[in-house]
């Protein structure tokens, strides 16, 4: 098949794949191995579910510096706004940590 037989939704399936590969990647190789343990265990598992905006979501969280994510993720009450709070509450149900 070639890129002018590809429908709109063979290309924005595509599209998906590529930036699941990325956002793989990306939480797998953060710089501090707890990090790529926390996020890349929960990218590994979940990212092939993951509708569009879920990507896009996880993607946006994966921008924040891993300092600040492990604070987060460590301790949910220090996430600074509601934009992250639901997906922090996610990876610490994933890793089965307490919930406070």
């Amino acid at each position: 098949m070639t890129s002018g037989d590809m429908t709109s939704a063979d290309m924005t399936s595509a599209d998906l794949d590529i930036r699941r590969r990325r956002a793989a990647y990306r939480a797998a190789h953060r710089g501090t191995k707890e990090m790529d343990w926390l996020l890349g265990r929960y990218a590994s598992a979940r990212l092939d579910q993951m509708s569009e905006a879920e990507l896009t979501e996880f993607e946006d969280l994966l921008s924040a510096p891993d300092p600040d994510l492990q604070v987060w993720i460590m301790d949910p009450s220090a996430v600074p706004d509601d934009r992250y709070a639901a997906l922090v509450r996610v990876l610490r149900v994933f890793h089965q940590l307490p919930q406070s």
